[in-house]
């Protein structure tokens, strides 16, 4: 694979989202929860962040980008998975402000999670919208999509 500059990557997976919703936008338990005014956020290793909200609700496009930016900025604070990392506070297994994040601030929903490029590069990525799940797989199917295309 010839390497692609991460402004190309992250624009061909936010192309693939966009091909995504309807995929998901079927299943009623997802649908259900924005009714399809989702957002991604995607925060390079040297912080650089990228965003795209897709949908036409303003109000809730906001509110689905602050959730899809606080999972990402969580997880390149901390390198781990949103919700899994909130058990490692819980069980005391991670010092509360470890990573500067105090228990009020912790995101708490799954669907934040670190990325690993082909060229070993990581991405802190976030998705609101869908059940964490989805949001999860949806990030995923993106990235694998992009490193994919030519």
């Amino acid at each position: 694979m010839e390497n692609k500059s991460l402004k190309i990557i992250v624009q061909q997976m936010f192309e693939a989202i966009e091909k995504m919703i309807p995929e998901y936008m079927n299943d009623p338990a997802d649908k259900c929860i924005s009714n399809g005014n989702l957002a991604a956020c995607i925060i390079a290793e040297d912080g650089e962040v990228y965003g795209k909200m897709f949908g036409t609700n303003q109000p809730r496009l906001r509110q689905s980008y602050r959730v899809a930016w606080t999972k990402a900025s969580q997880v390149w604070l901390t390198g781990v998975k949103t919700g899994a990392y909130e058990k490692m506070v819980f069980n005391k297994e991670v010092d509360e402000n470890a990573n500067g994040i105090e228990a009020p601030d912790l995101i708490g929903w799954e669907g934040g999670q670190p990325l690993k490029m082909a060229n070993g590069k990581m991405l802190s990525v976030g998705f609101s919208g869908f059940r964490g799940t989805t949001d999860i797989e949806i990030m995923v199917r993106a990235l694998n999509f992009a490193e994919a295309s030519k």
